[in-house]
């Protein structure tokens, strides 16, 4: 099976075009070589993806005949992902909020009320 239908398959990615894509852009690696939409897949083949920054690692149990439910996903592949690559997403979506200075770019809508309050109060 190719590789960008087996991760369609495997409900890494919603469409196949994705899957394609990503291999494309080099974000897709079996056995530590970077590879073609076309590449097939076979049992044991180490798969590494990029995808959300996050650097997935994940082992082919067994080749799908069609796209699976995501309960059955288990059969056909193991997740070797590090933990800790799903930390650092967690750590980067905390360092987003804490950057935003306060007062910085447009006023919200509250803060817009409020600055409407203020100025019919002094005339």
């Amino acid at each position: 099976m190719r590789i960008d239908k087996y991760l369609w398959c495997v409900r890494y990615y919603k469409t196949r075009s994705l899957a394609t894509t990503a291999c494309k852009k080099g974000h897709i690696r079996i056995n530590q070589e970077i590879v073609k939409p076309s590449r097939e897949v076979y049992p044991q083949d180490e798969i590494e993806l990029r995808k959300n920054q996050i650097n997935y690692k994940l082992k082919v149990n067994d080749i799908p005949e069609s796209r699976v439910g995501a309960k059955l996903v288990d059969i056909y592949r193991t997740d070797t992902t590090p933990k800790d690559a799903f930390d650092a997403q967690e750590l980067l979506k905390y360092s987003k909020d804490y950057y935003r200075k306060k007062g910085t770019g447009r006023p919200t809508k509250k803060d817009r009320r409020d600055i409407d309050d203020y100025t019919t109060e002094n005339e």
